[in-house]
């Protein structure tokens, strides 16, 4: 046996080698992930990129508009912990924009939207949503954070 790879040794190291070279490619051609972009539109003309969403309605026609989530003037129900975009998109749903609206809440509006929260359900008196809005409202940061942490 040793004789043969004596003997053919540079016939098995370039096999060894071209093995190595395919394994190579088919495992880099398998990652590759092409991308094509059509930067034109059927008239010619450059795409223009998000024009879709400056062109399209608000998305509250009627009553108070949303603030964006992030403002820091205590009506924002994004400041809510245990409150993320898609509780505030079916919150806005419902109709509820305000914290001041959440800090009026009684126990029977409680039950009215919590029944229409789905997956959510139980999260406003868990989280004590109406405990939180009314300190933020009243502007009790160190009330706000010693019940329910740093803001």
């Amino acid at each position: 046996m040793m004789q043969l790879i004596e003997a053919n040794w540079p016939l098995l190291v370039l096999a060894l080698a071209i093995g190595l070279l395919v394994a190579w490619w088919v495992f880099s051609a398998s990652r590759r992930t092409q991308v094509l972009r059509d930067e034109t539109s059927e008239q010619g003309e450059t795409a223009r990129r998000n024009h879709a969403l400056i062109d399209s309605a608000p998305v509250a026609a009627q009553g108070d508009a949303p603030l964006p989530v992030g403002a820091t003037d205590g009506s924002d129900l994004a400041r809510l912990k245990g409150v993320g975009p898609k509780l505030i998109a079916q919150l806005h749903e419902l109709g509820v924009t305000r914290l001041t609206q959440v800090a009026q809440w009684d126990a029977a509006e409680i039950a009215r939207i919590d029944a229409q929260l789905g997956r959510f359900a139980g999260r406003i008196t868990r989280d004590d949503w109406v405990g939180q809005a009314r300190l933020l409202e009243t502007g009790d940061t160190a009330g706000y954070e010693d019940r329910f942490g740093k803001l």
